[in-house]
């Protein structure tokens, strides 16, 4: 991050690995998405905006709450190619079914999703379109989308910062671990975005509430397989959003 150049560059990396945007992007070297993981949060901010526009027009539309809510799920889905949600499924079916740490990470390699990572996948967008549907009124649910978006995947650089690899190869090994600075960055946009978008005692409250919830899954992973793989990070990735909506979705 020495200019403009690299800024881009960083971005388009994130990009690249968190939608299914063509980009142009080359595959990065060995420890290069860990440089650009600041950016995390800005292609989260650009995800929720899209969902979120589905959200609108949906109910423009005369769509109704929950089929805007569910079409805007969808949405993100697509843009994403479901690369968290996968990680989710995975995380479930390996912590769920596996009876020590090599069987965990094995179940976890298994592109087959067992009952565990169906029914982690129900909640996750139930629960999601849920949160969308109780907020109901338009702007305010395309706040949530991007501050859920922008808050989940800014918690991720965080996270591969302060817990160990589970494995030495893999995409979680490959992407190298964030400077300090490239931590603290994603996690001030995300904050920003948060307070931006939700104002500051319910942005302030949704933080924090993501925050815990990631770092109590960031606990267990360390207890199940020692750290975190990819798919470890899709799943922070998923209760990070999900905490966020529905923290935006409270009475």
């Amino acid at each position: 991050m020495t200019g403009p150049g690299g800024l881009f560059d960083d971005f388009a990396v994130a990009t690249a690995l968190l939608t299914r945007l063509p980009v142009g992007a080359p595959p990065p070297a060995p420890g290069r998405l860990a440089e650009a993981a600041w950016a995390f949060p800005a292609v989260g901010v650009g995800v929720g905006a899209i969902a979120a526009l589905v959200f609108v027009i949906a109910q423009l539309l005369g769509c109704g709450d929950w089929p805007s809510s569910l079409l805007s799920v969808l949405a993100g889905l697509g843009l994403t190619g479901a690369l968290h949600e996968d990680g989710l499924a995975d995380t479930a079916d390996g912590f769920g079914g596996g009876h020590d740490r090599d069987t965990k990470l094995a179940i976890m390699r298994d592109s087959r999703h067992g009952s565990f990572g169906v029914l982690a996948l129900v909640a996750s967008v139930s629960l999601r379109a849920a949160a969308l549907a109780t907020i109901g009124e338009a702007v305010h649910a395309a706040l949530a989308l991007v501050a859920a978006h922008a808050v989940s995947r800014a918690l991720l650089p965080v996270a591969m910062r302060v817990l160990p690899r589970a494995r030495s190869d893999g995409m979680g090994a490959a992407a190298g671990r964030p400077g300090r600075g490239v931590a603290a960055v994603a996690a001030a946009l995300g904050a920003g975005a948060a307070l931006a978008t939700l104002g500051p005692e319910r942005g302030a409250a949704a933080l924090l509430l993501a925050a815990a919830a990631v770092s109590a899954t960031a606990a267990l992973a360390r207890r199940q397989i020692g750290g975190y793989t990819g798919d470890v990070l899709g799943a922070f990735q998923q209760i990070g959003e999900i905490v966020i909506l529905l923290a935006a979705a409270a009475k």
